[in-house]
């Protein structure tokens, strides 16, 4: 067995995290200068429900290539055909995205250059420490993900809880970017938010409610109403983080609260695994899932207690 390309592989995983890493900050930077602010919220409406179609459409297309085209024999061992093809298209699509990006007009600011300092690197954290809205919406959507993180647990759910099989995991999984779709789409026919504190105090309430029901769910349909629902009520969550952050920050400051925001959210998703796998281990899987459901709730009552200014928030946009 060959350990030749091994390397070569995680190099090419961790290029790939590098430049993901770097293109959040600056999609966070430019969208709000390139869409006129009455339509911000909208476009970061569209664009969450241009992810989560990607997000179910993407795999298919995938699956389905892996499926119908043989492996061909070449020197070195069998390729599958359908892998690397998918594989060249996401390369080829990247890169008619980068074109697209390339071509967008952004209002230009004038920004004066200086050596950065830790003082500059830390001034991310800082703003969000103090801007209390900003960090209420960043802590709630911390602790759903890292409570709330049923989907981790889906195979063990669909084989020993549910027992539905493969094809029943495949549907259970679906099911959470196809609640957030739907909603996603209804909040395009929305006219703007009122009361967007209380909406998202709402939806993360209801996100941890949902995530309870799935885990004390013993029936396939209640399981996948429950997962869709937490979609939807995640996806709201989503676009108003996405929203909230960027209007409330100043443009030179934008890439670096960004930065600060996505460290949190993404740490949260890969720690709320670990979290549901530790605590399935030592208590099975329906404690660790309906736990988190209560500690997501927790949260939010900790959250509405001690920001007001959350609660009392109406729109998204500055006044």
């Amino acid at each position: 067995m060959t350990r030749g390309p091994i390397p070569v592989i995680y190099l090419l995983i961790a290029l790939t995290s590098v430049a993901r890493t770097f293109n959040g900050p600056a999609f966070s930077t430019f969208l709000p200068n390139s869409v006129p602010g009455p339509a911000f919220g909208n476009a970061i409406t569209w664009n969450a429900t241009i992810t989560q179609l990607a997000g179910m459409i993407a795999p298919a297309v995938a699956g389905v290539l892996i499926a119908s085209l043989a492996p061909i024999k070449i020197d070195g061992g069998p390729i599958n055909v359908g892998a690397t093809l998918s594989y060249a298209l996401a390369a080829m699509l990247s890169l008619v995205i980068a074109l697209c990006v390339s071509q967008l007009k952004i209002k230009a600011n004038v920004v004066i250059r200086k050596a950065a300092t830790v003082k500059d690197v830390l001034a991310g954290a800082r703003f969000v420490f103090k801007e209390k809205m900003i960090l209420a919406a960043i802590t709630l959507d911390l602790f759903a993900m890292l409570f709330g993180g049923a989907v981790a647990l889906l195979p063990v759910f669909a084989k020993d809880v549910l027992n539905v099989g493969p094809e029943g995991f495949g549907i259970l999984r679906a099911a959470p970017a196809v609640g957030a779709t739907l909603m996603a789409v209804i909040l395009t026919r929305l006219p703007p938010m009122r009361q967007a504190g209380k909406i998202l105090i709402f939806v993360v309430a209801g996100f941890g409610i949902a995530t309870i029901v799935f885990g004390l769910s013993r029936s396939f349909w209640l399981s996948l109403l429950a997962l869709g629902l937490a979609g939807a009520f995640d996806n709201v969550s989503v676009v108003i983080r996405h929203a909230l952050t960027p209007l409330r920050t100043p443009d030179a400051m934008r890439g670096r609260v960004s930065a600060v925001e996505r460290v949190f959210i993404s740490s949260s998703n890969e720690l709320g695994a670990w979290e549901s796998g530790v605590t399935a281990a030592a208590f099975g899987p329906v404690a660790s899932v309906v736990g988190g459901g209560i500690g997501t709730l927790l949260v939010v009552g900790l959250v509405a207690r001690f920001f007001p200014q959350l609660r009392s928030l109406k729109r998204l946009e500055p006044d």
